[in-house]
């Protein structure tokens, strides 16, 4: 049997024309599904501004000590889970849901200009994609210069080892919520299995 894991499983708010955003939807469906029993998954909601992600995502760190920590955003131009390989830290110049800027011009001051996810999010690609839940992925390398490359980055400031972001589309964009949770679950299942492999 497997140790067990705690796994947060983060969605955003609503904003913008997302009056219900897919990301948290598709987080609350996830939550309702089939996982391993030596798996704890916390969902966690955080509103669209810099400053709640500045105190929530330490806040997850320091108390959960997660195993991984996934973080799911919309995208309005993405068509499949789009899996994010790294976060950048400057460049974040849209206001937020409160308009407001972060404090300062970027995630982390002194720190890099990018950092990498050390889960391989290739191989994960690979596994949702070879798998019977319906929905694809694809990779990328760039987050977003706002509230989701935002998180990702300050995620990935505190574990690269074990910090995730997936974009996932708006609902009916072709998938709905249902589905996205099914996809989600697949890519959780195989990032565990990179971090945590003699338990797989």
């Amino acid at each position: 049997m497997p140790d067990q894991k705690t796994v947060v499983v983060t969605g955003f708010g609503p904003f913008a024309e997302h009056r219900v955003n897919a990301s948290w939807a598709a987080v609350q469906e996830m939550s309702k599904l089939d996982l391993p029993d030596y798996l704890s998954v916390i969902p966690v909601e955080m509103p669209v501004e810099y400053k709640a992600v500045d105190e929530i995502v330490p806040l997850i760190w320091a108390r959960y000590k997660p195993d991984l920590v996934i973080h799911i955003g919309v995208s309005s131009i993405a068509a499949e889970l789009t899996l994010e390989q790294q976060g950048h830290n400057n460049g974040y110049d849209k206001l937020d849901i409160s308009s407001m800027l972060p404090k300062a011009p970027v995630c982390k001051e002194n720190g890099p200009d990018c950092i990498l996810s050390r889960i391989d999010m290739s191989r994960v690609c690979r596994d949702i994609n070879s798998s019977d839940c319906n929905v694809k992925a694809v990779v990328s390398y760039c987050a977003g210069r706002y509230l989701c490359g935002y998180a990702y980055y300050t995620s990935l400031y505190q574990n690269p080892t074990c910090s995730a972001f997936i974009h996932v589309p708006p609902l009916g964009g072709p998938y709905s919520a249902q589905q996205l949770a099914l996809g989600i679950r697949e890519a959780l299942l195989s990032m565990l299995k990179q971090i945590s492999p003699e338990d797989s």
